[in-house]
């Protein structure tokens, strides 16, 4: 079993750039809940000099609310939204001479493009658009209807489990705010991922990068996937 460990990040003016040495995937905000040209062009240069792929990481339109709250977007303007993110991400990308080939919708539209269809078809439009053809794979839940749809178009599809964030009973994300929705304990975190990849249900693990402690936590995440061999020691 192999396993990558991505890390939201662009996000923050002060991160830290060990959380890009500790990612083998760099999620990079790219202009909805947050994220500017300064932000994408360090949170790339960071990811690469470390060796991490970089992953587009639009959201709805939401930068008061990080993106974290559900908009009633039809699905066009949605597509749009998604298209002009990914695009600026990718445009700044080939100025490097790289490109971008993965994507993670962030936030609230992770949650909902994955619930429903007509979001999940428009954000993938929006994504291979905006990413000029290069898309190959997308990160997401491994339940709803996101999968399926990203399938359909021939593209990869990454499962998720998130070592920081607390689940149901159901399997699903405890919503944010309510008790157990956060886990800060970098063991707790890294027992947690461990868990996720033994039952067999991921292929990549997430840690975001404003988690407090997000660091230790990635840290700490990171070598216990070292340790069973589900991870390459750090470069």
């Amino acid at each position: 079993m192999t396993l990558d460990l991505n890390i939201d990040l662009g996000e923050l003016p002060d991160e830290p750039e060990e959380l890009y040495a500790l990612a083998s995937v760099v999620n990079v905000a790219c202009g909805g809940h947050a994220g500017d040209r300064g932000s994408m062009e360090r949170a790339m240069s960071l990811a690469a000099a470390s060796g991490a792929r970089v992953a587009a990481h639009p959201s709805y339109p939401d930068r008061e609310g990080f993106g974290r709250v559900s908009q009633a977007l039809p699905a066009g303007v949605l597509r749009e939204v998604v298209n002009v993110q990914c695009a600026a991400l990718q445009a700044l990308a080939e100025a490097r001479g790289e490109r971008v080939r993965c994507l993670k919708l962030h936030g609230a539209l992770y949650g909902d493009a994955a619930r429903d269809v007509a979001l999940a078809r428009a954000v993938l439009d929006g994504a291979i658009d905006g990413l000029g053809g290069a898309l190959e794979t997308v990160v997401g839940p491994p339940w709803g209807v996101l999968a399926d749809e990203a399938r359909a178009r021939g593209l990869g599809y990454a499962r998720e489990g998130f070592a920081d964030r607390g689940y149901d009973a159901e399997g699903k994300l405890l919503p944010r705010g309510t008790p157990g929705a956060l886990l800060v304990d970098a063991g707790d975190a890294a027992a947690q991922a461990v868990r996720l990849a033994e039952a067999g249900g991921v292929e990549t693990l997430c840690v975001h990068g404003d988690t407090p402690g997000a660091v230790a936590i990635a840290r700490q995440v990171r070598e216990a996937l070292v340790a069973r061999g589900w991870m390459e020691a750090r470069r």
